[in-house]
Protein backbone atom coordinates (compact mmCIF):
# COMPACT_ATOMS: atom_id res chain seq x y z
CA UNK A 1 0.00 0.00 0.00
CA UNK A 2 1.38 3.30 -1.06
CA UNK A 3 0.54 6.19 0.51
CA UNK A 4 -0.19 8.99 -1.28
CA UNK A 5 0.73 12.70 0.05
CA UNK A 6 -0.97 15.81 -1.47
CA UNK A 7 0.90 19.02 -0.40
CA UNK A 8 -1.01 22.18 -0.79
CA UNK A 9 0.83 25.51 -1.83
CA UNK A 10 -0.93 28.68 -0.57
CA UNK A 11 0.12 31.76 -2.32
CA UNK A 12 0.27 34.88 -0.19
CA UNK A 13 0.41 37.94 -1.99
CA UNK A 14 1.33 41.62 -0.55
CA UNK A 15 -1.44 43.82 -0.15
CA UNK A 16 -1.86 46.88 -2.67
CA UNK A 17 -0.67 49.85 -1.29
CA UNK A 18 -3.37 52.11 -1.28
CA UNK A 19 -5.03 49.46 1.16
CA UNK A 20 -2.76 49.94 3.35
CA UNK A 21 -2.20 53.57 3.08
CA UNK A 22 1.35 55.30 4.09
CA UNK A 23 0.81 57.20 7.73
CA UNK A 24 3.63 59.51 6.49
CA UNK A 25 2.34 60.45 3.48
CA UNK A 26 -1.28 60.83 5.12
CA UNK A 27 -0.28 63.13 7.74
CA UNK A 28 1.40 65.05 5.14
CA UNK A 29 -1.52 65.35 2.72
CA UNK A 30 -3.42 66.40 6.53
CA UNK A 31 -0.91 69.34 7.12
CA UNK A 32 -1.37 70.50 3.23
CA UNK A 33 -5.11 70.89 3.75
CA UNK A 34 -4.59 72.51 7.67
CA UNK A 35 -2.11 74.86 6.21
CA UNK A 36 -1.95 78.01 8.50
CA UNK A 37 -3.01 81.77 7.13
CA UNK A 38 -0.09 83.93 6.62
CA UNK A 39 -1.27 86.06 9.41
CA UNK A 40 -1.55 82.95 11.47
CA UNK A 41 2.93 82.15 11.15
CA UNK A 42 4.94 83.19 13.30
CA UNK A 43 8.81 83.57 13.23
CA UNK A 44 10.81 82.62 15.28
CA UNK A 45 12.30 85.17 17.80
CA UNK A 46 15.19 84.82 20.31
CA UNK A 47 15.74 88.09 22.37
CA UNK A 48 19.50 88.26 24.50
CA UNK A 49 19.19 89.68 28.36
CA UNK A 50 21.75 93.03 28.90
CA UNK A 51 22.68 90.70 31.67
CA UNK A 52 23.57 88.15 29.13
CA UNK A 53 25.35 89.91 26.71
CA UNK A 54 27.31 92.00 29.34
CA UNK A 55 28.03 88.11 30.37
CA UNK A 56 29.34 87.66 26.42
CA UNK A 57 31.24 90.42 26.42
CA UNK A 58 33.07 89.70 30.14
CA UNK A 59 33.75 86.03 28.36
CA UNK A 60 35.01 87.51 24.88
CA UNK A 61 37.89 89.98 27.08
CA UNK A 62 38.61 86.83 29.63
CA UNK A 63 39.74 84.74 26.21
CA UNK A 64 41.53 87.36 25.07
CA UNK A 65 43.53 88.17 28.14
CA UNK A 66 43.94 84.07 28.35
CA UNK A 67 44.89 83.72 24.46
CA UNK A 68 47.89 86.57 25.34
CA UNK A 69 49.44 84.35 28.34
CA UNK A 70 49.21 80.98 26.22
CA UNK A 71 50.85 82.98 22.94
CA UNK A 72 53.53 84.26 25.57
CA UNK A 73 54.06 80.46 27.29
CA UNK A 74 54.55 79.02 24.11
CA UNK A 75 56.78 81.50 23.14
CA UNK A 76 58.87 81.14 26.50
CA UNK A 77 58.76 76.95 25.71
CA UNK A 78 60.19 77.67 21.79
CA UNK A 79 62.86 79.56 23.00
CA UNK A 80 63.74 77.27 25.71
CA UNK A 81 63.39 79.92 28.34
CA UNK A 82 60.65 78.79 30.32
CA UNK A 83 61.33 78.14 33.32
CA UNK A 84 59.32 75.68 36.23
CA UNK A 85 58.86 76.96 39.76
CA UNK A 86 58.60 74.10 41.40
CA UNK A 87 57.70 75.38 44.71
CA UNK A 88 54.35 76.61 43.40
CA UNK A 89 53.63 73.50 41.61
CA UNK A 90 54.29 71.48 44.98
CA UNK A 91 52.05 74.08 46.64
CA UNK A 92 48.86 73.81 44.29
CA UNK A 93 49.62 70.11 44.26
CA UNK A 94 48.93 70.23 48.51
CA UNK A 95 46.06 72.23 48.19
CA UNK A 96 44.69 70.22 45.46
CA UNK A 97 45.26 66.51 47.68
CA UNK A 98 45.24 67.83 51.13
CA UNK A 99 42.90 70.98 51.43
CA UNK A 100 40.40 70.46 48.89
Amino acid sequence: MSKVRKVFKMKINKPPVSAVGNPYMKAQAKLAKIEPSSAARKKDELQISSEAKALLENHNTKDVARQQKVNELKQQVQNGEYKVDSEKVAEKLYQFWFKS
